[in-house]
């Protein structure tokens, strides 16, 4: 028996994106929208002078895994870099696909229940293409 789409877990995660405010100060922001669910992200990052993430602030509309993502993605994106989260992007996409393992992201084994929700898909993978976008947009900067 699989376990439950919105479980304990996975709606504790949804509200802990109350803990990331939106930070209109940060050094960078990006937006973007899953097209399939309309789910829709802002995230405000600030970086050190390596690229690496230093700051993480949400706003999130989405369901709760979505939510649920975005509280993974700022509670463990301190610390690495563009290639970091690159690399952890693609390996959620290769898992919901089958053709990759558990993705080596702290505590993404939470949302192993969507595996099987491919329309969810891209509301988890949303907060990570924000991130993506912004870290590109820094780096094409610099």
């Amino acid at each position: 028996m699989s376990a439950p789409l919105y479980n304990r877990d996975i709606l504790a995660l949804a509200v802990a994106t109350a803990d990331y405010l939106p930070n209109p100060g940060a050094r960078l922001r990006a937006s973007r929208r899953a097209p399939l669910c309309g789910s829709a992200i802002i995230l405000d990052l600030d970086t050190d002078a390596d690229g690496r993430v230093t700051g993480v602030g949400l706003h999130v509309e989405a369901c709760a895994l979505g939510q649920a993502s975005a509280a993974l993605l700022a509670r463990h994106a301190p610390g690495r870099d563009l290639d970091d989260i690159r690399a952890a992007r693609d390996a959620i996409a290769g898992w919901f696909a089958g053709t990759g393992g558990e993705p080596d992201w702290p505590d993404f084994h939470l949302l192993a229940p969507a595996r099987d929700y491919p329309a969810r898909h891209g509301a988890i993978l949303l907060p990570f293409d924000a991130a993506i976008a912004a870290l590109e947009e820094q780096a094409a900067a610099a």
